[in-house]
């Protein structure tokens, strides 16, 4: 599963940024549309790198990713585990835009889905994630905004 999308967000580049670096308790609220404290948690982290198990909330699926971010302009991850898919892996590379905001341009790759679900879940994600994901995301980033 493939899932490629590109949004733009009244927030700067240093918040989209810090948004998708910073795993303290902040990053459940500026992700509380789409993180559920439950599943959250640091498992190991670094200067520029974080362990961190994550699911939805009223979804029960969980990933264990391996954030990067070596450059402040973009952020990557390798998926570690899942309850419902073998590998996996993603990119956000950020862009200021003309006026003030950023472009956020996404690509996320998942595969090797456990079993039947496993495999309606990354077919879900691939039909409806394109949509879902940059409402859900600007909406986000647009709140750091102010």
């Amino acid at each position: 599963m493939r899932v490629h999308f590109h949004l733009d967000t009244r927030a700067s580049p240093e918040q989209v940024f810090t948004a998708f670096t910073d795993v303290s308790e902040r990053r459940l609220e500026v992700w509380s549309k789409t993180l559920d404290p439950a599943k959250y948690e640091v498992r190991d982290q670094g200067e520029s790198w974080a362990v961190v198990r994550e699911g939805s909330a009223g979804v029960d699926l969980w990933v264990v990713l391996r954030y990067e971010w070596a450059a402040p302009d973009r952020v990557s991850w390798t998926l570690v585990d899942s309850d419902h898919c073998d590998r996996g892996a993603g990119e956000v590379l950020i862009t200021p835009r003309d006026g003030g905001g950023s472009r956020v341009d996404v690509t996320i790759h998942h595969s090797g889905g456990r079993g039947l679900r496993g495999r309606a879940v990354l077919l879900a994600q691939r039909v409806l994630g394109p949509l879902a994901f940059p409402r859900t995301w600007r909406a986000a980033l647009d709140r750091l905004a102010g």
